[in-house]
């Protein structure tokens, strides 16, 4: 048995690093580490992808936060008011018509122009 195991060794010298204790401590350690553990590897990637998907969406919102608080400031004055619940509301004065013209539905920007 002993010269089997010898004569592997003479014709596989690595097999003499695989079967070492400590080689083999290490590997079963590391496929731990990466597969195994609460805080493996894999996990922490998928974590640290949810944290910086929700990083921007925090910044996306705190710019909106701060677009809309300039618009609020521009709301104290009558006029802004007005002009406001024309353009989103579709509002008007007496005797006023308003005609919608929507130009995304008549001609498409995807499209060459010939």
């Amino acid at each position: 048995m002993k010269q089997q195991i010898a004569a592997l060794l003479v014709k596989y010298p690595f097999l003499k690093w695989v079967t070492n204790r400590f080689v083999l401590v290490s590997l079963f350690f590391i496929i731990w580490l990466l597969f195994f553990d609460t805080y493996a590897f894999f996990d922490h990637r998928a974590i640290n992808k949810e944290i910086e998907k929700l990083e921007n969406n925090r910044d996306y919102y705190q710019s909106e936060i701060k677009s809309d608080s300039k618009n609020i400031k521009k709301m104290y004055r009558k006029e802004e008011v007005e002009r406001y619940a024309r353009e989103k509301y579709y509002m008007k004065r007496e005797n006023e018509d308003i005609y919608i013209i929507d130009t995304d539905k008549e001609y498409p920007t995807n499209q060459p122009i010939n």
